[in-house]
């Protein structure tokens, strides 16, 4: 399979028809070896228009879903910026190759070492702390942050993670409450106020770790 060209096509055919204008999202899908990220037995499904199922229920987002999501934050150059549910790494490998400061959550333990070793690959002059955590219980002392991208569906968003944004921060997600579809989400940080927008509708697979516990009946 010709990667470089499916990956042209991704930019071209899946990601610019797709209201995705900003040139340093399409300059890291188009420089980002996608199919590196995948299991080799998954790499020819890498550019497909559509999810790609890892472990344990997981995917690999769709791209234009993942390209529109991080063109909603308003990504700096320098931003810190949290990545939840990092799964395969390819997410948090975008935002890195923009020039933000990455910090990964990922839980699955065979996902964190393969995403690990696909960005020393192939981002190896940037640092991403990609750490194995439980992505809706970040562990104590991070933060702020000025960007949170939770990625995958969250039936709503914790205030914890709300509580992670910098002032002036943004966070950027898909909530499955009342869908399908989800919806694309961003919130953000001013003064004591956290304000949520819609931006857009899509399918999404929702996150184990981000499951309300089970109700308890008599």
């Amino acid at each position: 399979m010709d990667f470089a060209r499916a990956r042209r096509f991704m930019v071209d055919g899946q990601l610019r028809p797709n209201q995705v204008q900003d040139p340093r999202i399409l300059a890291a899908f188009g420089a980002l070896p996608r199919e590196a990220f995948l299991p080799q037995s998954l790499a020819a499904r890498a550019y497909a228009d559509a999810d790609v199922p890892l472990a344990s229920g997981r995917v690999l987002m769709q791209p234009m879903v993942l390209a529109r999501l991080i063109q909603l934050a308003e990504l700096r150059r320098g931003d810190r910026t949290l990545v939840l549910n990092a799964g395969a790494g390819y997410g948090a490998a975008v935002l890195a190759a923009m020039g933000a400061a990455v910090t990964a959550l990922e839980d699955d333990a065979a996902l964190c070492a393969g995403a690990q070793a696909a960005l020393a690959r192939n981002l190896p002059e940037v640092s991403v702390r990609f750490m194995q955590e439980n992505p809706a219980q970040p562990p104590a002392g991070l933060g702020p942050f000025d960007v949170i991208l939770i990625e995958g569906g969250v039936p709503a968003i914790p205030r914890r993670i709300e509580s992670l944004l910098a002032e002036g921060g943004r966070l950027v997600t898909l909530v499955t409450a009342g869908g399908p579809p989800a919806r694309a989400t961003l919130v953000r940080h001013t003064g004591a106020s956290y304000s949520p927008r819609i931006a857009f509708e899509a399918h999404v697979a929702p996150l184990p770790a981000f499951a309300p516990s089970p109700a308890f009946s008599f």
